[in-house]
């Protein structure tokens, strides 16, 4: 039986309605700083706060990236539902720019090399870390087709073994693959403590250094909600050869109105071979 995944966060974290959500993306995507779009980009980091929060800083990526005919969107799953690595592999998910197909061959490829994922719509069906990038794709990629993958985790080898697998699903596809890791920075503390502890876990990203995020987030205590989506496309984007990462853009939700004193912090980034 098809299965169709519903929105379970418009109207809260991004717009109902098609002509608003429509004119907020193009405000993001427009907004982008300029910068070559890559052809050789393989991968990225977004956030996934409300966006009025954080869209300025998704839109800048999204902005820059070169249209893929697949994406693997993998970011975690908040809620704890489910199984610790799932994926959904049939039907299509929507949202209210219409529907976006999933790619069963895609996520064959994915789970014969990482036999730890397991077919679970539970684990999606009120996760918004994966939601909120749909959008974007929508109205940047248009044509697409999407893969996603939710991470209740924080079992490095495990992390590892995923990331390996994503590298390797992606080159055995027959179209160009691109991976999308979702995950907002530090919680919760104040403006100045998130820049300093952010600055940590964005150093160990722009060095393709997967372990050493992971040993950061723990040993500075940074509360990086998607600490094992982006451990896991690190270890991807190294085995699919990339050698450059850009610090698109960085802010956090005082930069948005926040209070100063409890604010998230949101990165950017887009890395290439």
């Amino acid at each position: 039986m098809r299965t169709l995944r519903r929105p379970a966060v418009a109207g809260q974290f991004y717009p109902a309605e098609r002509e608003e959500l429509e004119r907020v993306l193009d405000a993001y995507l427009a907004d982008a700083e300029p910068g070559e779009a890559s052809p050789d980009a393989v991968a990225c980091l977004v956030p996934h706060a409300g966006y009025m929060y954080s869209g300025h800083v998704a839109g800048a990526v999204y902005g820059r990236l070169v249209p893929h005919p697949c994406y693997i969107v993998i970011g975690p799953n908040h809620r704890g539902y489910g199984e610790p690595f799932a994926l959904m592999s049939d039907g299509a998910w929507l949202s209210p720019l219409g529907e976006v197909p999933l790619n069963p061959s895609l996520a064959r490829a994915l789970q014969e090399c990482c036999p730890l994922l397991a077919e679970d719509a539970e684990a999606h069906a009120s996760e918004h870390s994966l939601e909120v990038q749909i959008p974007f794709l929508q109205r940047s990629a248009l044509d697409f087709t999407l893969l996603p993958v939710a991470l209740a985790s924080g079992d490095l080898a495990g992390m590892e073994m995923l990331g390996h697998a994503l590298a390797a699903a992606a080159r055995s596809s027959a179209q160009p693959v691109f991976i999308v890791a979702s995950s907002d920075l530090n919680h919760y503390e104040s403006d100045e403590i998130t820049r300093v502890k952010d600055r940590k876990a964005i150093d160990c990203i722009l060095e393709l250094d997967a372990v050493g995020l992971y040993e950061t987030v723990f040993r500075e205590r940074i509360s990086m909600c998607g600490f094992a989506a982006v451990t896991a496309m690190l270890v991807a984007a190294r085995d699919l050869g990339a050698t450059r990462v850009e610090l698109v853009k960085y802010a956090t939700s005082a930069d948005r109105g926040g209070p100063r004193d409890r604010v998230v912090g949101y990165a950017g980034i887009v890395i290439s071979r």
